[in-house]
């Protein structure tokens, strides 16, 4: 029977030859010099699962490569990756079987007891290695050298995935040794074969090395001198072979004693461990021999009040489970760190990893001086209240008039003096109409606030009447902000709201700040190394992102354009940004007016003065009257400074006699950024003080 088959990389086509004449029987196959028409031209490896290998029929650098599995020269048909990595026909179709686990498809390759041909004095098996973990072939039985793919049975065998004490973080995956990393374990890089990794964390170990028995206190340290068994491969760091016999824990009532078998436990901090330990017989409890230093209070920069070590929680105590830092669920039957005021929880690994993220507190420093400091009421009186309890009429320590509850949303912009976003919700007005206005939420923001994510851990003072260059976001801002005092930066009212553990509109479950949560961001498609993340799902949203406004304004758009975080236009021609006209994800978030079918970028639509309100005044050297900031929808105004054309914020003499206008870039001052904000410009004589 002859049957055509495609041209599998010939120029002609190839004809299916079922009979095998004296010709054919010494042919060689072209690809491997083995039955390879049936390799697929692309392979999703499960070994290399970045980027597909594309079956080639040459060399793609001409003439010859060598196989970056087993290093042997690849004359033919090659499987190409685009991050130029090169894989022999064999090795790639032999590796792919393993990882798939069929080795059924192996049956037909002989395999080999070392001891048997170790005796015949084999000197091509005392010469091979295998391919997998680079040692001797003759470790243990192995594929016959005879089909060209030196393997152990046991690197065949391997799990594809596996959990190692030394990286809790995440489990380690078999890939094929391409990226070149150096094992965290022996410190050695080696350039072929099989390796355990995580991508994320760059942590990798070598196949022998991930088969070691750990340490005594399950850590590698690079000391001078260690006690050492080489036949049983056992080490002691020197510190480890002198532990004390009985120790005495800061918050346990019993001693404990060094227990020197070698059980499997989990410790008190929640971790595995399988060597020596000390052990309190009273109370069933093990722990690391480097857990009796655990210190019992400490403060970390996620949480203002002290957090406790507790060997046990009772259920009684904590409602939420999911630790504050990895939001993996604690498990209360051992130990972690707790605040019961405040119902907040971590695993002490991840409380304590970083140590400059975290400080030491004695008891004796803690009495009292917590209790106080935080939630300093902004509202300095409630003058009346509805049937429900809801506070109509308000005294705030921002303003001089009184505040009243009002739900007239009307149809012009309403920028809220606190936070400078639309309002679009029920608000306080004054009450003598003097155009000041405050959502709800932010009217009650608190006098001193802790926030987590800023180096400084004292308390950020509220104040009122500055022009500042936020720390965080970096946009220039005129409304209410936290100072820290000790760095003298101003941080926006925005950013300040954002927790590390937050509900977004955008997705339908909580996600957690992660600064090791290295991924593309669902917002931007923006590669980040620190962002929050979901635990149910793959969704990533970086910091920008989260804080990005629901909702608006723009100078070329009537109507607010709302936050929208799916494209349900499948019709290209809707894939674009109306303000730059360039092409856009729809898969990506961006702000949409549905009234008009108006679509734009984020960073299109956010300009760069938004958080600064129009009808705020401002006194420079530059000119001598107050100016205020207004917008300009047109550009027939030309600058005072620059002679360009003004078009959306810029300053404009508040004196009617004066048509001087200028753009704030030019008469800002050189020194104005993060620790040099401004003073606005108060025109009443009983304007609130600054630092409230």
């Amino acid at each position: 029977m002859e049957m055509e088959s495609q041209n599998l990389g010939h120029i002609h086509p190839l004809v299916f030859n079922e009979e095998q004449s004296h010709e054919t029987k010494k042919a060689k196959c072209s690809r491997c010099g083995e039955k390879c028409a049936e390799a697929p031209s692309k392979i999703d490896h499960p070994y290399h699962h970045h980027h597909p290998l594309v079956l080639l029929p040459e060399s793609p650098y001409g003439g010859s490569c060598y196989c970056d599995f087993s290093y042997k020269r690849c004359d033919f048909f090659v499987y190409h990756c685009s991050c130029g990595l090169d894989f022999h026909i064999k090795c790639a179709l032999f590796t792919l079987n393993i990882s798939e686990q069929k080795l059924q498809e192996l049956n037909h390759i002989a395999t080999k007891d070392p001891s048997v041909f170790l005796e015949d004095g084999n000197e091509e098996l005392e010469n091979a290695v295998c391919f997998g973990c680079w040692l001797p072939l003759g470790e243990s039985r192995y594929f016959s050298v005879a089909c060209g793919f030196n393997l152990h049975i046991k690197c065949a065998e391997l799990p594809h995935e596996i959990n190692h004490p030394f990286h809790k973080e995440h489990p380690l995956v078999l890939q094929f040794n391409i990226k070149r990393f150096s094992c965290k374990i022996c410190g050695e890089t080696r350039h072929m074969g099989f390796l355990y990794c995580c991508s994320a964390c760059t942590f990798a170990l070598h196949i022998k090395c991930a088969e070691q028995p750990t340490l005594t206190c399950q850590e590698t340290q690079h000391e001078e001198f260690v006690y050492c068994c080489s036949t049983c491969n056992f080490s002691l760091h020197t510190d480890c072979a002198f532990l004390p016999p009985i120790m005495k824990d800061k918050i346990h009532q019993h001693p404990f004693t060094l227990f020197q078998g070698q059980p499997s436990f989990v410790c008190a901090c929640g971790l595995e461990g399988n060597y020596i330990a000390y052990i309190c017989s009273t109370c069933n409890l093990m722990i690391h021999t480097k857990c009796i230093s655990i210190p019992p209070i400490i403060r970390v920069r996620r949480h203002y009040h002290p957090i406790y070590h507790n060997y046990f929680i009772s259920e009684n105590e904590s409602k939420i489970r999911d630790c504050s830092f990895c939001d993996v669920e604690v498990n209360i039957d051992y130990g972690s760190y707790y605040c019961l005021r405040c119902n907040f929880i971590a695993h002490v690994k991840c409380a304590t990893k970083y140590r400059d993220r975290y400080y030491i507190i004695e008891a004796k420093d803690i009495a009292g001086k917590h209790d106080d400091d935080l939630g300093v009421n902004p509202i300095t009186c409630v003058i009346e209240q509805n049937e429900g309890g809801e506070m109509t009429r308000i005294k705030h320590f921002s303003h001089a008039h009184d505040l009243i509850l009002s739900d007239n949303v009307m149809e012009n912009d309403i920028t809220c003096d606190g936070c400078m976003l639309l309002i679009l919700d029920s608000f306080y007005c004054c009450s003598l109409q003097c155009n000041f206005f405050l959502h709800k939420a932010c009217a009650k923001s608190p006098r001193k606030k802790h926030l987590w994510f800023h180096g400084c851990q004292e308390l950020h003072i509220l104040v009122v009447g500055f022009l500042f260059k936020c720390s965080i976001c970096e946009y220039d801002c005129g409304g209410f902000s936290y100072k820290c005092n000790k760095f003298n930066v101003h941080i926006c009212l925005q950013c300040s709201v954002i927790d590390y553990r937050t509900k977004h509109p955008g997705h339908q479950h909580p996600i957690l700040y992660n600064r090791n949560q290295h991924g593309r961001c669902n917002g931007c498609g923006e590669t980040w190394r620190s962002q929050f993340s979901c635990k149910h799902c793959h969704f990533n949203l970086d910091f920008d992102c989260s804080r990005l406004p629901l909702s608006t304004r723009h100078k070329r758009h009537e109507h607010p354009p709302a936050l929208t975080y799916h494209e349900g236009n499948d019709y290209p021609k809707y894939h674009y940004c109306d303000l730059c006209e360039k092409e856009r994800d729809p898969n990506l978030w961006f702000y949409h007016c549905a009234i008009c079918e108006f679509s734009a970028h984020p960073n299109c639509v956010l300009a760069i003065y938004l958080f600064i309100k129009p009808g705020s005044m401002y006194k420079g050297k530059d000119h001598p009257h107050p100016l205020t900031f207004v917008w300009k929808p047109y550009r027939y105004i030309v600058c005072g400074k620059c002679s360009e054309p003004c078009e959306a914020l810029v300053l404009e003499c508040a004196e009617p006699t004066c048509n001087y206008v200028v753009h704030w870039k030019d008469v800002r001052p050189p020194s104005f950024g993060f620790t040099s904000p401004v003073e606005l410009y108060k025109a009443e004589a009983d304007a609130i003080t600054h630092d409230g």
